[in-house]
């Protein structure tokens, strides 16, 4: 007679489902199942709702493109401001003038020889990094500025707010097209500073808004309680909780910064030759563009519209990947 006990674990072991790929041999019941869980980290959160945004991963491929041909200028465009064919003035856009000379000439060339491609490759060196450093600037002014604002509070938040709400009344390109003309001498560094200076406000004022609700939080409070100093709850303790706006708000000052950029070259008052820069291409080609020159402005202004919708497409993404309220999704 069969024993009831391995009865029953017969029954019991032939409701348990072989897994899918095990051997058949691998068939045992076993008391409890383990599972694995892998907690994902906060980077890892952050990608996989970036990734979900098409837009934003255009952006982000379409500027790492333009990084790179920004560094291999030398490479894609042989030529450079000061060495130029003059016997290749005014060519339209052709896949080979003359044939020596293969791609160079793909995008044409203008009056003095000099290849769009060359404006193309080296501008964007000096148009992205404009963009960059002076979104970095105006953005790590506006940290400090806001963050002793809305840390201290009182008298220094009224005092600092102030000082900013004259900022914000000034008018900005009236102002950078004076101080570009007189102070920058062409040096796009000078204008990166001119930017940084003139464009901590809006930085300042939402960091601020983040140190005002933060000051009062129990960690902020525990913070002091051990006697940490004001300096590192400021950018230890508090910042961390508030970068993630400011990032968003940097990418998007980006775009408006090479926007500003190119305005100030197109008139004649930023970057200056032979500095080369996707404005001053433009700057170069609005006397000649009427007369049937349209490659002179067109490509110029084409890769300034790719950069800015592809930073605004960046800085869409990442608003929706650092929401704090979409964590859950």
């Amino acid at each position: 007679m069969q024993d009831p006990r391995e009865e029953e674990q017969v029954g019991l072991s032939a409701v348990v489902p072989t897994p899918i790929g095990a051997p058949a041999t691998a068939t045992k019941f076993t008391d409890d199942t383990e599972v694995a869980v892998r907690q994902l980290g906060q980077l890892e959160l952050v990608w996989i709702r970036f990734r979900r945004h098409r837009l934003a991963m255009f952006g982000a491929v379409v500027i790492s493109l333009l990084i790179l041909m920004a560094i291999l200028a030398p490479v894609i465009s042989p030529e450079s401001f000061s060495n130029w064919n003059f016997f290749a003035s005014n060519v339209p856009p052709r896949l080979a003038f003359p044939w020596q000379h293969g791609w160079r000439y793909i995008m044409g060339s203008d009056v003095n020889g000099h290849s769009i491609l060359m404006w193309i490759t080296y501008g964007a060196r000096i148009s992205l990094a404009v963009g960059v450093f002076s979104a970095i600037l105006a953005t790590g002014l506006g940290i400090v500025i806001g963050g002793i604002a809305g840390y201290f509070g009182g008298w220094t938040d009224t005092i600092i707010m102030r000082v900013t709400d004259v900022f914000l009344t000034l008018p900005f390109l009236p102002i950078i097209i004076l101080l570009s003309y007189y102070v920058s001498g062409g040096s796009w560094e000078l204008i990166v500073v001119i930017f940084g200076v003139f464009g901590w406000p809006g930085p300042a004022r939402l960091i601020r808004s983040y140190y005002l609700s933060y000051r009062n939080q129990e960690f902020t409070e525990a913070a002091r309680a051990v006697g940490v100093s004001d300096v590192r709850i400021i950018f230890r303790h508090i910042l961390p909780n508030a970068l993630s706006p400011v990032i968003v708000s940097a990418t998007l000052a980006v775009a408006s910064y090479i926007v500003s950029e190119a305005a100030i070259d197109y008139l004649g008052v930023g970057i200056r030759s032979p500095n080369v820069s996707w404005g001053l291409a433009l700057s170069n080609a609005q006397n000649y563009f009427g007369i049937g020159n349209w490659w002179w402005a067109t490509f110029p202004g084409l890769f300034i519209l790719i950069t800015v919708l592809s930073f605004n497409f960046l800085g869409d993404g990442l608003r929706d990947a650092l929401d704090v309220r979409s964590r859950g999704e």
